[in-house]
């Protein structure tokens, strides 16, 4: 993460929301209920799905790791965010912005990739219901999983050394709330040319490749749900995957708007509404959307939840 060039700026200042005082500690309320609520809801959703026998499948696996994603991806941007709500000091180290930026990448791309697992998890359990448990055993869920984290971070890691290799000498104004690419690759004085057809390449592929899967595969699922002969039976198969449906829409709508784009800019006001809708409120929403649609969820949440409010105390001798 050097500045190969001499040039080197120590620190970068994001503008975040620039408001007044009272609308500041407004949305420092705000963003710390949906920060806190997110990490409360994905801790619940792990917990439950690790003590609930009956959801150990590979389903309910990657859930799991779904949460877990998520858990890690809204505290990549958001408590920094937070103090510069109530410090106003909006400054951050080179090296800071380059950690965040790291991670924020990876965690984006490796939800991208574990979505199209999830998708084709469906897929083999509507379309191939007899051969499913042959078809996704344990081992086979933990590689695709593996292979979710290991490509989000190998394609991070790839960004990054173009990214943090270009000489940035100023202006260090950062109009965004975290440290993102494009706003990055407007700050530059050098050739950014390289940098940015990696960036572009590798957003088609980590972007664009699993949502052809995910095409695919409820393609395939809602060709096989018509065929079923019974509106009931239609209905219960295709409750299977409708909250796994709502969270890939919403997720890349946002990011290929974004991302899915040569030269993209964040020179207007609007682009950081859009991140605040894939950073903040798709974590907040997951867990209440795969929970509010998903039965066996909710009965063991219950059942969770219940247990460790009626744990009985021990008595003193």
């Amino acid at each position: 993460m050097r500045n190969l060039s001499g040039d080197h700026i120590a620190e970068f200042v994001l503008v975040g929301f620039p408001t007044s005082p009272p609308i500041q500690l407004l949305l420092f309320a705000l963003f710390l209920a949906i920060y806190l609520l997110t990490l409360l809801e994905n801790a619940l959703i792990i917990s439950t799905i690790c003590l609930t026998p009956s959801l150990h499948r590979p389903m309910y696996f990657f859930l799991g790791h779904l949460s877990f994603l998520e858990l890690w991806y809204i505290n990549v941007t958001v408590p920094r965010l937070l103090a510069a709500f109530l410090t106003l000091d909006s400054r951050v180290s080179f090296v800071g912005c380059m950690t965040q930026l790291y991670f924020f990448i990876a965690l984006a791309c490796t939800e991208c990739v574990l979505l199209a697992v999830m998708a084709y998890d469906r897929y083999l359990a509507i379309c191939e219901p007899l051969r499913y448990p042959s078809l996704m055993p344990s081992s086979v869920a933990t590689l695709l999983a593996a292979s979710s984290w290991g490509s989000g971070f190998f394609s991070s890691m790839m960004k990054l050394l173009f990214i943090s290799r270009l000489s940035y000498c100023g202006p260090k104004i950062i109009n965004h709330f975290f440290c993102d690419i494009s706003p990055l690759l407007n700050l530059t004085c050098s050739d950014k040319e390289q940098a940015e057809l990696v960036d572009f390449l590798l957003a088609l592929v980590m972007i664009l490749l699993p949502l052809l899967v995910v095409v695919a595969s409820y393609a395939a699922i809602i060709a096989a749900i018509l065929r079923i002969p019974t509106a009931q039976g239609r209905h219960k198969a295709f409750s299977t995957c409708a909250s796994h449906l709502a969270v890939v829409v919403i997720y890349y709508s946002s990011t290929l708007f974004t991302y899915a784009r040569p030269r993209a800019t964040y020179t207007f006001n609007h682009n950081k509404v859009i991140s605040v809708l894939y950073t903040v409120i798709v974590p907040f929403l997951n867990p209440a959307i795969y929970c509010l649609r998903n039965k066996e969820v909710k009965d063991a949440l219950r059942k969770t939840v219940l247990a460790r409010c009626h744990c009985p105390r021990s008595v003193p001798d």
